[in-house]
C-alpha cells in the first residue's frame, strides 16, 4: 500500500515541516495528473477522490490547492505544508527559512523576527515567519535589479547582444 512505502519518510517530513519534493522519477507522473487536474476545472461539480475505502467527493477548494500542489511538485520544486496560526519551533522556522537553526537565532536576537518564549524555548508564529521571508525575498530582489542595473551601466551586458 502506498500509505506504507512513504510513511517513513515523506510523512516525517510533512510533519516536520520540511520540504518534500517528488522523485525524479516522479515527475512524467506529475505532470500528467496536472495535465488531469487542469481540465477537470471545466467541472467543479464532478471534484472526486478515489481511495482504497471508496470514492469521495472533495469541495472546489480542497481541489484547487491540490491542483496547486501538484503544479509546484510537478515543475520538481520542494513544498511545505504548514497551517496558518501554528508556532513553531526553531528548527521548524530555519526549515521553512532554509537556514540553519543558528543562524536563525541570531536572527531572534537581533529582533528580526517575533518570537515567544515557553520556558526556555522559542516559538514562532508561522505569520511572522512568512512576513520575514516575504521582506528577505524583496530586499534579495531589489539587491539584484541594483546589480544588474550597475552591471548595465558598466557595459558588462554588452557582450551579449
Amino acid at each position: 500500500m502506498l500509505a506504507e512505502s512513504i510513511a517513513p519518510t515523506i510523512e516525517e517530513s510533512v510533519r516536520r515541516m520540511t520540504p518534500v519534493a517528488a522523485d525524479p522519477s516522479e515527475l512524467d507522473e506529475m505532470a500528467k495528473l496536472e495535465r488531469i487536474l487542469v481540465r477537470g476545472q471545466e467541472h467543479p461539480q464532478a471534484y472526486r477522490l478515489v481511495g482504497p475505502t471508496g470514492e469521495v467527493q472533495i469541495p472546489p477548494i480542497v481541489f484547487y490547492l491540490l491542483e496547486r500542489l501538484v503544479e509546484v511538485m510537478a515543475r520538481g520544486d520542494s513544498i511545505t505544508l504548514v497551517p496558518v496560526g501554528k508556532e513553531l519551533t526553531t528548527q521548524q522556522a530555519a526549515n521553512l527559512l532554509n537556514i540553519s537553526r543558528q543562524y536563525l537565532v541570531r536572527l531572534l536576537d537581533r529582533g528580526e523576527i517575533r518570537y515567544t518564549k515557553t520556558g526556555k524555548h522559542r516559538r514562532l508564529r508561522v505569520e511572522d515567519v512568512l512576513h520575514f521571508r516575504a521582506r528577505r525575498d524583496r530586499s534579495r530582489r531589489k539587491d539584484l535589479d541594483g546589480l544588474v542595473e550597475f552591471s548595465q551601466e558598466l557595459g558588462e551586458y554588452d557582450d551579449l547582444k
